[in-house]
């Protein structure tokens, strides 16, 4: 904890306010500064881009767990946004973690109220896992090449953020909390963002995973939707939230867990043992972690992001929905690598990994038609894939189709050089590309010209789209929106192009039974 210019630590500091630099020190330093409404914080100058880390959007949330954050205290002094803040508590914390998380990250050219594009990124991990500090998030490659502010942030995340306690006695917005750190941090966007080069009026939310399916879920939230122009959806596949009766299930079976008797109890409970708990399995899929996600809860969330069609309170709103050829190779990496993979217990494994209900030896029975030629291996990657991954995103285009949204879609074939290639165009691949980050620890692309070039493609629609609402750009051939009739989707590849119904015959063969997202 650091004092002010006069040697007086802020009481408020014992309340979660921000690291304050001491006056004596202001005149000592180049470092950028920015004004924001609650305070000036003081940045970093990297490489030409003005970077503002770990700069406080919200209030500690240890104060109102479960329940909605609200905005910080003013501070006086100049505080310090050079290094990430913490991370949510979770399971398998890879960095420091505090309730006291809700910090967002800028990237920007310069702090001349330029009126720039701004893109928020919200990071994957489902509702679990994650920061806004991964190398791979890192915006300023994005500022570099397309004149933008980059935003990333922390929130509340599993049980602190998404445990659905309102037919228990806790908060009505408990199943939601998470989403609404993001609605206060795009609050915190609109209100800020000039100061930091950004216009308030042009942000686009994109995110991978459960971070994309977090930005389908904003478009289903009315208090979210007034406060960004863009969205994209990056392997985000959510159609559903949690329903409130499984959503209630999942939270008794957590509090249970923790041995409180009442929502009381559990707000009132250390930390380590909430987190403990979450790593019980799921009470309803009956493996993994408990999975808490946003939830249908008819208050903060009214609808399902695409049930029963697209939200056309959102069809103003243009969208990309990407996903990447070969999902699964993420999960099933070991069996991959193996290579143990053969037709006497393929059926099985497929089985264990798709969501749809279909017989598995007629799955196997009719890609081995499709594809004669595949092995045991490339059939169980494959099959997984479009049974697993990609229906998620195949409805979230044909819904906002149906309402004449404007929707994009894209599919990312390049593969990782990683073991031989075996892996495929697995789930996260397409991050370090649309970030131009093929050279960041744990980007996996390898680091090929062709690699490099693919991102600067992936990157260069991305920032296009941030700035007019359509990825169109002199780096891409031409990308027609997506329709129920042609299905057209750019393919990210090596040789990048448009074709209309790709994997059209997986596609029917999936067809016959419906997607029902597990455990919701």
């Amino acid at each position: 904890m650091r004092a002010d210019g006069g040697g007086v630590i802020h009481r408020r500091a014992l309340l979660g306010a921000p690291l304050l630099i001491p006056a004596a020190a202001w005149g000592q330093r180049s470092d950028p500064v920015a004004v924001t409404r609650h305070g000036r914080v003081r940045g970093t100058s990297e490489r030409g881009v003005q970077v503002f880390r770990g700069v406080r959007y919200g209030a500690d949330t240890r104060l109102r767990r479960f329940e909605r954050a609200l905005p910080p205290a003013s501070w006086s002094g100049i505080a310090d946004a050079t290094s990430y803040g913490p991370a949510a508590p979770q399971t398998r914390a890879e960095e420091p973690v505090s309730e006291d998380c809700l910090f967002l990250n800028i990237w920007t050219p310069a702090l001349d109220r330029g009126r720039r594009p701004v893109m928020v990124y919200l990071h994957g991990g489902a509702h679990a896992h994650g920061s806004g500090s991964d190398p791979l998030y890192d915006g300023g490659n994005l500022v570099r090449r397309g004149d933008v502010v980059v935003v990333t942030l922390n929130h509340r995340l599993a049980g602190l953020g998404y445990a659905y306690l309102a037919q228990l006695g806790g908060p009505a917005e408990s199943g939601n909390a998470g989403n609404l750190d993001i609605v206060l941090a795009l609050k915190w966007v609109r209100d800020n963002i000039a100061a930091f080069g950004g216009d308030p009026n042009c942000v686009m939310i994109f995110g991978q995973s459960g971070g994309g399916a977090k930005a389908v879920t904003l478009m289903a939230m009315p208090e979210a939707r007034p406060l960004f122009h863009r969205a994209a959806t990056m392997s985000g596949q959510h159609v559903t939230a949690a329903g409130p009766r499984n959503a209630t299930i999942r939270a008794r079976a957590w509090m249970d867990k923790t041995g409180a008797k009442s929502v009381a109890e559990l707000k009132a409970l250390p930390l380590e043992r909430l987190v403990d708990a979450m790593a019980m399995t799921d009470p309803i899929e009956r493996k993994g972690e408990i999975s808490f996600t946003s939830t249908l809860d008819h208050h903060v969330l009214p609808r399902h992001p695409f049930v029963p069609d697209a939200p056309r309170e959102a069809a103003h709103i243009p969208l990309i929905v990407g996903n990447t050829h070969d999902e699964t190779g993420l999960w099933i990496g070991d069996w991959l690598k193996r290579g143990d993979t053969d037709w006497s217990n393929l059926a099985e494994r497929i089985g264990s990994q798709i969501t749809k209900d279909v017989a598995p030896d007629w799955v196997v029975q009719r890609y081995r038609e499709l594809y004669p030629s595949k092995t045991p291996g490339q059939i169980l990657l494959a099959a997984t894939t479009a049974g697993r991954s990609w229906p998620g995103h195949l409805i979230q285009a044909e819904e906002r189709a149906k309402i004449g949204a404007p929707t994009w879609m894209y599919q990312l074939d390049f593969a990782s050089p990683e073991a031989g290639g075996v892996l495929g165009a697995f789930h996260t691949l397409d991050i370090p590309l649309v970030f131009d980050n093929v050279a960041a620890k744990g980007s996996r692309t390898g680091g090929t010209p062709g690699a490099r070039r693919l991102a600067g493609l992936m990157a260069d629609s991305f920032i296009t789209f941030a700035r007019t609402g359509d990825p169109n750009c002199a780096s891409v051939p031409r990308w027609p929106k997506f329709t129920l009739d042609q299905r057209r989707t750019m393919i990210f590849d090596s040789e990048t192009r448009v074709v209309s119904d790709p994997r059209r015959e997986e596609r029917l063969l999936w067809s016959v039974a419906p997607y029902i997202k597990p455990g919701g």
